[in-house]
């Protein structure tokens, strides 16, 4: 038992650190195949990681521990919480008891905290810019993700993920209920902002429409390689969730050998993610960047007509 749970820890955990850059190469190259462009390989994020591992690391002056220490942070935090939540494996691995949905999202926002310290840390203009917006921005999808967690837990009674998706797959008729759909659409509409999924319109420099690129900007060589590497990372953990938990439930397998064929299960989920988002990216109208507000508002609002009626139903 302890050697099958062990197996199914380390594929849920390396699948999430080895595949998350490819699920954002092919959202890249997708994109541009419908924008006419060639575009980037799919594994164009591979290249990247492995050439800015290869180049030498400089450090802005004036800049402290947090900066250095911080893409570390952020790939320690993001791999806890590929152990935690369901985003391959629908059963409870290693290291899934040490926090439960809560406990996911406050890692969420201890990683957004690190990522923004880290911004003010490095002395540099552009990534204050960029970590000013996200401080304007992150107090309305913060309050959305935790909201949304804690309604789930309403209607499931547990803060186990696990738990809520076994309850949810086996449910169906709660998947089509209006507080689920309310769930739904706001966890999506974070999930576009979270990943920066959402068109911006910029007059100026492209720099300047930035919002969590900006805070990178002054990292390079291996620090930056950890640094987009967790990026793909918190991609994919909240698209899995917002797969496994809100959209499509179904599929996965718990049992030896059978959990094998989560991967490719999971990876055609993806595949229908990426084809939703891209339609989203390419069709919709850019925004103006003091509308995110108004967009992350309307999710917010969302989270807590679900959280209303989680409670009466409750």
């Amino acid at each position: 038992m302890l050697v099958y749970t062990l197996i199914r820890t380390l594929t849920q955990y390396f699948f999430v650190v080895l595949m998350a850059p490819l699920f954002a190469g092919i959202i890249a190259n997708l994109k541009a195949k419908v924008e006419s462009r060639k575009g980037p390989s799919i594994f164009q994020p591979y290249y990247d990681i492995f050439k800015y591992m290869k180049k030498q690391v400089l450090i802005p002056k004036g800049s402290g521990l947090i900066f250095k220490y911080a893409p570390f942070i952020l790939f320690g935090i993001y791999s806890l919480i590929a152990l935690i939540v369901p985003i391959v494996i629908p059963e409870p691995i290693f290291f899934t008891a040490s926090a439960d949905f809560l406990g996911g999202a406050i890692l969420f926002s201890l990683a957004a905290f690190v990522k923004i310290a880290a911004a003010f840390d490095s002395r540099s203009n552009f990534t204050a810019l960029g970590a000013v917006r996200a401080l304007s921005f992150n107090f309305l999808s913060e309050a959305t993700l935790i909201t949304v967690f804690f309604a789930v837990s309403l209607i499931t009674n547990t803060n186990n993920p696990y738990t809520t998706n076994s309850f949810l797959a086996s449910h169906f008729i709660q998947n089509i209920s209006l507080e689920h759909i309310f769930a739904t659409i706001a966890f999506f509409m974070l999930f576009l902002y979270e990943t920066g999924k959402i068109p911006l319109e910029s007059s100026g420099l492209a720099e300047l429409g930035m919002i969590d690129e900006g805070m990178s900007y002054e990292y390079s060589g291996k620090l930056l390689s950890l640094s987009k590497w967790s990026g793909y990372m918190k991609q994919y953990i909240l698209g899995a969730i917002f797969l496994n938990v809100f959209f499509i439930p179904w599929g996965l397998q718990s049992s030896f050998p059978g959990f094998l064929l989560d991967i490719p299960v999971m990876f055609l989920k993806w595949l229908l993610l990426i084809a939703i988002v891209v339609i989203i990216e390419t069709t919709l109208a850019k925004m103006r960047l003091f509308r995110i507000q108004d967009y992350l508002a309307t999710s917010f609002t969302f989270s807590i007509l679900f959280l209303i009626f989680s409670v009466v139903i409750a």
